[in-house]
């Protein structure tokens, strides 16, 4: 099974756009070429713009704050493949987890603010012991997909 939640991000990515798009344009508007007459149903310029900015900084900066990630899973052929980075206004550096599925030892997930984010950390079986690979936030996958990523782990998971 592979799956990925490019479509999210993306959809992130256009809400962002269009954020900006439509901040820029009330300072157009409202500062440069003074079209719109304040106050404007019944509040001020001053409370228009905090209001508008405050969106565009929950649009912007919600995503990295709940841990979304960019994340490709596929457990095809002899290996589990995390692929994974921050998305949001600030990208992340791009990461990879590799585990064969022979040595795959199982995983923990962690939930915190109510469950909104949501991580996975991976073990791995050695010689010496387990190894835990750095968390992975599932945050940005949907119900279905996380569904999804904790069958196939789950098949694939052996006792330490």
């Amino acid at each position: 099974m592979t799956l990925d939640n490019s479509k999210t991000i993306i959809n992130l990515r256009i809400g962002f756009f269009i954020a900006t798009i439509i901040i820029l344009a009330y300072v157009a508007l409202a500062y440069v070429a003074k079209l719109i007459k304040f106050p404007f149903l019944g509040m001020s310029d001053t409370v228009w713009t905090l209001i508008l900015v405050g969106v565009w900084f929950l649009l912007t900066f919600m995503p990295m704050f709940l841990g979304y990630q960019y994340i490709f899973f596929s457990d095809d052929g002899e290996k589990i493949i995390f692929r994974y980075y921050t998305a949001g206004f600030v990208g992340g550096k791009k990461n990879s987890v590799e585990i064969d599925k022979k040595s795959f030892s199982g995983y923990s997930v962690e939930n915190s603010l109510i469950g909104l984010i949501q991580k996975i950390t991976l073990l791995q079986k050695f010689q010496e012991g387990v190894a835990k690979y750095p968390p992975i936030y599932i945050s940005a996958l949907s119900r279905e997909e996380r569904s999804k990523v904790f069958k196939s782990l789950n098949l694939h998971s052996s006792p330490v």
